[in-house]
């Protein structure tokens, strides 16, 4: 991941020598200002937020696969990511329809990423409270699809009458974007990530007993309710955080954890955890690399490069395997 972290650091529209790249990360002032400016103040950070964003959302695949013990669940099965795009949707095309100062709010980075974090929030809460109204799993697993489908609901509402700068504003940020991260913004990031980091580690021992069903976990002494309720807010956290940051990217929670199951062929959470966490973050470096189109001034959409990179690969592996590993 190293090498990747540093090609992904020296290529873009301004090819940096891997010699230069190192000499400014370790604080060395034979560097260039402008070349300086450039890996430390925009494609570090950003190198470092495709490290989150890759890693963030594999995590978040393999506990939904594991707790929903369904192949196709994936870190926005809560509808978290559909909480934070209509927080985004309702701050940027809302502003269509009020007007006044939300039209300025609608136009700064930090009012957006905000807003997306109201929004996960808001869904987490609700799927909270609903969680323990029911007790089967599954049942929790169309509730997340239903909210998904009452805010996307509402965003084509507000898609319907918005104007056409904000729906196009509204757009972009669908897109997904991991260079528009200030180092504050990265530090908040990286500690929310850490945050829910440390919410699983009760948990981890309890993986692999689920994925032989609630009631053989009890049986052995699992506390259902507690691992439950830790696996869903620190997804919640993660997906929501990523989404208020980055936007919607597509993709890498979903098939992460299977390609890291059918390489490792093994189902063993201690393994297959930190194993998603590293691929799902290569996968994203090597994305964001080629959506750099290095020497070009042109960047192209993240979400569009995740998918036409990975989706390939997993076919492939599954085909060559026979068989999908939960």
């Amino acid at each position: 991941m190293l090498s990747l972290f540093l090609l992904n650091i020296s290529l873009g529209s301004v090819d940096i020598p891997l010699s230069q790249v190192l000499k400014s990360l370790t604080g060395s002032s034979d560097t260039s200002e402008t070349w300086n400016y450039i890996i430390l103040d925009y494609r570090l950070p950003k190198a470092i937020t495709a490290v989150l964003v890759g890693s963030g959302l594999s995590i978040c695949g393999l506990l939904m696969q594991t707790l929903f013990r369904n192949p196709l669940a994936g870190p926005y099965v809560l509808g978290i990511s559909s909480g934070a795009s209509l927080g985004v949707a309702l701050l940027i095309m809302g502003s269509s329809i009020v007007g006044g100062s939300m039209r300025i709010l609608g136009q700064s980075q930090l009012f957006i990423s905000l807003a997306a974090s109201i929004g996960a929030f808001l869904v987490l809460f609700a799927v909270m409270i609903v969680s323990r109204q029911v007790k089967n799993t599954m049942s929790i697993l169309i509730i997340g699809l239903m909210f998904s489908s009452l805010t996307s609901a509402i965003i084509s509402v507000l898609s319907y009458f918005s104007s056409a700068e904000n729906l196009q504003q509204y757009m972009f940020w669908g897109f997904g974007s991991l260079g528009n991260l200030t180092w504050n913004e990265v530090l908040i990031f990286t500690g929310i990530y850490l945050l829910a980091g440390f919410m699983l580690l009760p948990v981890i021992k309890s993986l692999n007993s689920l994925l032989l069903g609630e009631n053989y976990a009890k049986s052995i002494g699992i506390n259902i309710k507690m691992t439950k309720n830790l696996i869903l807010m620190a997804t919640s956290l993660l997906a929501g955080v990523i989404t208020a940051f980055a936007g919607p990217i597509a993709f890498i929670g979903l098939a992460a954890p299977h390609m890291t199951k059918l390489i490792l062929n093994t189902s063993e959470h201690r393994i297959i955890l930190p194993a998603a966490a590293l691929l799902g973050a290569n996968i994203m470096l090597i994305s964001d690399t080629v959506a750099q189109l290095p020497t070009s001034e042109y960047t192209l959409p993240i979400n569009a490069i995740t998918t036409l990179f990975g989706a390939p690969i997993v076919i492939w592996l599954l085909l060559r395997k026979k068989k999908m590993v939960l």
